[in-house]
């Protein structure tokens, strides 16, 4: 017999603990030559806004050791053609479509889960708090647990979807704002989003980065997304999701013996667009040879030997 893969994450049904992370997967169709986009768990679409969005000026990427830098700048068509264009070609995916929005302020965090509630395709939102806060001088909703709360509760407000509330690691204290998103109502966390980083061009003497600095993602991240998810497990008690730096299953595994109940998939789509389904293959082959019979029992092991995860 298999083992059990499905996992429920906040009220979000998964087939199975694997995702792709925003940014990193388009639309889902332009994965479609590559990979059977139905065998993973979920697709988190590309950031959208209410307003479509050019970003960042060129260069927007660089490679760094074991790293990517981004500085894309939340480029988008807007939450009017994602709804009329895209979301109707990813219908008939058999996994559920996550939809990532990005506000500058409460009321547009509000406006695109109010927008968004109802459209048929969505299974729910994930909610960016890496956004600057024009209402508070262009900090981060993320960088303070206040105004990560202020964001999470304006969606919560307008929708009864799943609220996944995507955690910065640029912060003094992740477990903080971790509380805060959950005591607004989030139904699950994913951590970690992108560290700021910058690389320099030492033949021109400038930044490598249009915008000079960027997100820095790969495998030279996942020490710093398992302390957090470590940290955050002890500190919440809603679903976690892991991400950063996650090439293998085994980096998958680690996370979810970390504490996760799911993971997702970045940098390594550029790398093996088929990544993300092989993860699948490889967490279910570690879960046979084992004789586990269900991936929960799997979720915070590592955790003074605690076994299972609370969440069912």
């Amino acid at each position: 017999m298999r083992p059990n893969l499905a996992v429920n994450i906040g009220g979000l049904a998964l087939p199975n603990p694997v995702l792709v992370a925003s940014g990193t997967f388009g639309f889902a169709t332009e994965y479609a030559p590559f990979l059977d986009v139905n065998r993973l768990g979920g697709v988190v679409l590309k950031g959208v806004t209410l307003a479509p969005r050019e970003g960042n000026p060129p260069p927007r990427l660089t490679e760094t050791p074991a790293g990517l830098l981004n500085a894309i700048g939340l480029a988008n068509p807007g939450v009017e053609v994602l709804i009329r264009e895209k979301l109707p070609r990813l219908a008939s995916l058999a996994c559920p479509v996550v939809v990532n929005i990005a506000g500058e302020t409460p009321a547009e965090f509000g406006a695109l889960a109010g927008r968004l509630s109802g459209v048929p395709g969505v299974a729910a939102l994930e909610v960016n708090v890496s956004c600057p806060n024009v209402a508070r001088g262009g900090m981060q909703f993320g960088a303070d647990p206040d105004t990560c709360g202020e964001a999470v509760r304006a969606v919560k407000a307008v929708t009864a979807l799943p609220v996944i509330v995507k955690l910065s690691p640029n912060v003094t204290s992740i477990v903080a704002v971790a509380k805060s998103a959950a005591d607004a109502g989030a139904d699950a966390l994913s951590l970690i989003n992108t560290l700021w980083g910058m690389a320099i061009d030492i033949e021109r003497q400038k930044p490598v980065l249009g915008n000079v600095t960027g997100g820095l993602s790969g495998p030279c991240v996942k020490p710093v997304g398992l302390r957090c998810v470590w940290q955050v497990f002890d500190a919440v008690d809603v679903p976690l999701i892991g991400m950063g730096g996650i090439l293998t299953a085994a980096d998958a595994l680690e996370y979810i013996l970390a504490g996760a109940c799911a993971v997702a998939l970045g940098t390594a789509n550029f790398i093996d667009p088929g990544a993300a389904e092989k993860v699948v293959s490889g967490i279910e082959d570690y879960l046979v040879a084992r004789g586990i019979a269900d991936i929960s029992e799997l979720v915070g092991r590592a955790h003074r030997g605690e076994e299972g995860c609370r969440w069912g």
